[in-house]
């Protein structure tokens, strides 16, 4: 319901490149970690956001999304439900073309607001599932 088959497409194929990945640090055994990993595979630069604003994959770690001095094209989102939507603000605020909730993440008043700023948006769905899925990999 949250992410139709031709929304999740256009994020991963057609969105752009940058992707801010929140939640991201260099703890290996958490999601985030491998789904990065994934998205660089398939040519994605990754960005990761977290408190500690770790080096993660070879790239800078910032501690918010407001701190990256660059723009973003889409906002992964790899938090707990109840902060999910003032990341998904944060990302509207930032400039990105489109948030994506990970698998488990879901607000439906932050998809309605990102949604009438005009972002794309999925919600408990997982690129490193999609991208096989569709054949982009």
């Amino acid at each position: 319901m949250y992410g139709d088959t031709e929304t999740v497409r256009r994020i991963l194929d057609r969105t752009g490149d940058t992707w801010a990945v929140v939640g991201l640090s260099g703890n290996r055994s958490r999601a985030a970690y491998g789904v990065a990993a994934v998205l660089q595979r398939f040519g994605k630069r990754i960005v990761p956001v977290h408190p500690k604003a770790e080096t993660v994959h070879g790239e800078k770690g910032y501690a918010t999304l407001a701190d990256i001095p660059f723009p973003v094209d889409v906002v992964d989102v790899f938090v707990h439900s109840a902060l999910a939507g003032a990341i998904a603000d944060e990302a509207v605020a930032k400039g990105a073309r489109a948030v994506w909730f990970q698998l488990g993440v879901v607000d439906e008043d932050a998809w309605r607001r990102t949604r009438a700023a005009g972002l794309d948006m999925v919600m408990d769905r997982c690129p490193a599932i999609e991208i096989p899925a569709l054949g982009l990999g």
